[in-house]
């Protein structure tokens, strides 16, 4: 067991939001050099987020992560971007699925790890294609570390073999050894147990003790397994909803009510008793809505004190014994439920069907009314349609009225009339005449 007052990580009121979510509200531990902790909670508990945030793949909203070295350094986790994470502050990471190279050998995975060692011992390239000494060494040395790994994880046999080829439970011993070619300080693993066999978490949990107490590796776990949790683990810490609810080992937290109660659930009943054990007050959480602002009266639970209170609607509220059964509690709920939610569709159906009639009818004037302009305006389209629509009626005046138009009408009207029909008729002959001559000409 490590001494406890050397810390290696220590996170203070971090935060973490992604526009209105709270993904880590306030979350303050610290995990001790030497030893394993453990980072557990149910799902979306934002423990991911947390690895996400000390890597440098996310940056926290608020808080501090200090990382601490064998040598004294201090780094400022939320300072650095990702690589400089992995390159000064010596912390390496795993993830929930497994992002070996599948073409590559076993081999050829561990050396790829070792990467920024060789290229700088090459100088980029250049001293190791003149097959300088100093690259040859650090070759060398590369090759020897991986066959370390490669012979701790049991994979000795299959150095040569692609990695995709390998059983799921070795490609994640290979993805860890991988991880450890980088001569971490911290090592961060999200999910290693996830979809093994108890053997081969029987191997994972002897690989992480090895790794513990052989290499001083400091090693920050998340998992789902508890059996995996309570063997290994020194220190746990459990998340449920970005919060906090228990810190210590794995046998106070195995007891802990808080953690019970978030893996586990507990019926409404016993939500009261489970929260004053842990010296909660559900009280605490009661309030009264906004009136100035709130809608009209709906079945909000926080309409009132939600201790007692089921549910509101018509300005009455359903209360509840603890020992009242839940069927008659949701029956009496139903009940007044389904009476307004009739009203209030019938309001909206009479609402919905009586001014669709009055709209109607002007609609159709207006559509009538723009027929009959649209025919009126026709006949007018042009002067010469009119005049022709004029003068063929004029002729059947002449015939039939012109007895009576004598003997009530001025003896001056009647050839004014006579005059200007035939004075039309010839104008218009004349007009013809002229147009079929015009057209040699223009030829």
């Amino acid at each position: 067991m490590a001494n406890t007052s050397d810390p290696i990580l220590s996170l203070e009121h971090v935060s973490m939001k992604f526009g209105g979510l709270i993904a880590v509200n306030d979350l303050t531990f610290v995990a001790e050099r030497g030893e394993i902790t453990a980072l557990i909670g149910p799902n979306g508990a934002g423990k991911t987020t947390v690895f996400n945030c000390i890597t440098g793949f996310y940056k926290p909203t608020e808080g501090m992560m200090t990382l601490k070295r064998k040598n004294g350094e201090n780094y400022l986790l939320e300072r650095m971007a990702d690589f400089v994470v992995t390159k000064k502050a010596k912390v390496a990471r795993t993830f929930q699925n497994i992002r070996l190279f599948s073409g590559m050998t076993v081999l050829e995975n561990l050396l790829v790890a070792q990467h920024n060692t060789l290229m700088l011992a090459s100088g980029y390239t250049i001293l190791g294609l003149l097959g300088f000494p100093t690259y040859k060494k650090a070759e060398k040395a590369s090759i020897e570390k991986a066959r370390y790994w490669i012979d701790k994880i049991g994979l000795m046999d299959r150095a040569d073999d692609p990695a995709g080829d390998l059983p799921y439970g070795a490609q994640r011993r290979l993805e860890i050894a991988r991880a450890m070619c980088t001569e971490p300080e911290l090592l961060c693993l999200d999910e290693p147990a996830a979809g093994l066999n108890p053997k081969e978490s029987l191997e994972l949990n002897t690989l992480l003790r090895a790794i513990r107490d052989e290499t001083g590796t400091s090693i920050l776990l998340i998992e789902h397994d508890m059996s995996v949790v309570m063997q290994i683990s020194d220190h746990v810490v459990v998340l449920e909803y970005g919060i906090k609810i228990s810190d210590g080992t794995p046998t106070f937290v195995k007891n802990d009510p808080r953690v019970i109660a978030a893996y586990l659930g507990v019926e409404d009943e016993e939500v009261s008793d489970v929260l004053e054990a842990v010296g909660h007050d559900i009280r605490a959480h009661d309030g009264e809505p906004d009136r100035a602002h709130a809608s009209a009266p709906s079945s909000s639970m926080f309409a009132g004190p939600i201790v007692d209170t089921i549910g509101h609607g018509d300005s009455r509220a359903t209360r509840r014994s603890s020992s009242a059964p839940k069927s008659a509690a949701v029956s009496a709920k139903a009940k007044p439920a389904a009476k307004a939610s009739a009203k209030s569709s019938a309001a909206k159906v009479e609402s919905k069907s009586e001014p669709t009639k009055p709209a109607a009818e002007p609609a159709a004037k207006i559509i009538a009314q723009k027929m009959r302009t649209v025919d009126v305006a026709k006949p007018s389209a042009s002067k010469a349609a009119s005049v022709k629509a004029a003068a063929k009626p004029v002729a059947p005046v002449k015939v039939t009225a012109s007895v009576p138009v004598k003997s009530t009408a001025p003896a001056k009207a009647s050839p004014a009339t006579a005059t200007k029909a035939p004075a039309k008729v010839a104008a218009t002959k004349p007009v013809a005449k002229p147009e079929a001559k015009a057209a040699p000409k223009a030829a």
